[in-house]
């Protein structure tokens, strides 16, 4: 697996060790529980592998022109490693009610399914060659799709550990 999506599943793991259901489930008034983010993750994972395996279906790269703003917003995240906050999640990220048994358990093999799913791309279509386009960032490689999850796991982790720091 590669190196940021396995420090990315070690950092679930560890994240989450010791929390119970009921755990997973607390959080402040507006705000997510664990469970929740975890499922938003397990969606952006699931998502982002549909979109890689439709890019395998098509025989090509599924990517637009880069423009300038994509440039910038890739060099913060992917570059900076940066999340800026306050950004929605869009609507087909949005926790739908896994239990928090059903995410803990399918968000590690999720993750090795994206990797896997990635993987046969930058083998079919080339390492260097920007494969698929972010909704936000726009056409990215294998490597950049990978350290943008990092990336936006970590910012997620965040919330977990401060949330269990509530508990």
């Amino acid at each position: 697996m590669d190196a940021y999506l396995q420090r990315l599943q070690e950092g679930i793991e560890s994240a989450t060790q010791g929390m119970t259901a009921e755990d997973l489930m607390r959080h402040p008034e507006g705000k997510w529980c664990a469970a929740e983010i975890l499922e938003h993750l397990y969606l952006t994972y699931t998502g982002t592998t549909k979109a890689f395996e439709r890019c395998l279906q098509a025989g090509q790269p599924q990517v637009r022109a880069r423009v300038f703003r994509d440039r910038m917003r890739t060099i913060v995240v992917v570059g900076l490693g940066h999340m800026p906050k306050g950004r929605q999640s869009p609507k087909h990220a949005l926790p739908r009610g896994m239990t928090p048994e059903q995410v803990t358990r399918e968000i590690g093999p999720r993750i090795s399914a994206m990797d896997e799913a990635i993987a046969q791309c930058e083998s079919r279509f080339g390492k260097q060659n920007r494969l698929l386009d972010h909704p936000i960032l726009g056409p990215l490689t294998g490597r950049q799709w990978r350290k943008f999850h990092w990336v936006h796991g970590s910012h997620h982790l965040k919330q977990i550990q401060s949330l269990r720091r509530q508990s």
